[in-house]
């Protein structure tokens, strides 16, 4: 079952964290180097621009039909528009929301033990300000709603519109990454 599967996970996450706190231990090794943290932040980006991009969506915007993109022999098995209208339901406005403030505050907290586990790499790279802009930015995704609901209004309406705030915040940390990502390339 999935969580027989999960115990197994969660067994061998700490028995690796305990390894890692043996000084005693040298089976187990983290290592802290520009290209690990690299790879890792490349994953922090698609998922940052995934959540803007939906967030985004809360307005309803036309997007153009990327899927065969950067390929010049690729096909499509059937036909597909190459334009499209995305809006997010109304039904899943907040559940939008509440999803990337909630993988933002994961992140913000993963980000703090890099600042840590990757101080050395970061200090050589002369970065340590790159990433705690970004910490600054996720920070702001945390800020008190103070509605009683996730308002989605017009871009420049009336109304607030808490997913374009949001979506603004994560685009600001996901470009900060992507800034960061070059200095660990260039070194």
């Amino acid at each position: 079952s999935a969580e027989s599967e999960y115990e197994k996970a969660i067994d061998a996450l700490t028995s690796y964290r305990n390894s890692l706190a043996d000084q005693g231990q040298s089976n187990a090794q983290f290592y802290a180097r520009a290209d690990n943290l690299k790879d890792w932040l490349n994953e922090v980006e698609k998922r940052l621009g995934s959540l803007s991009q939906r967030l985004s969506a809360s307005v309803g915007q036309e997007r153009l039909n990327t899927d065969l993109a950067g390929d010049p022999n690729a096909n499509q098995s059937t036909s597909a528009p190459s334009v499209s209208e995305v809006k997010t339901s109304w039904w899943q406005i907040d559940d939008v929301f509440y999803e990337a403030k909630g993988a933002s505050w994961a992140l913000l907290h993963l980000l703090k033990a890099v600042e840590i586990d990757f101080a050395g790499t970061l200090q050589k790279k002369n970065a340590q300000i790159s990433l705690k802009q970004i910490i600054r930015e996720l920070e702001s995704t945390q800020e008190t709603v103070w509605s009683p609901m996730i308002l989605n209004g017009s871009g420049f309406g009336m109304l607030a519109n808490h997913s374009l705030v949001m979506a603004n915040y994560i685009s600001r940390a996901n470009a900060a990454i992507i800034d960061l990502n070059k200095l660990l390339i260039q070194g």
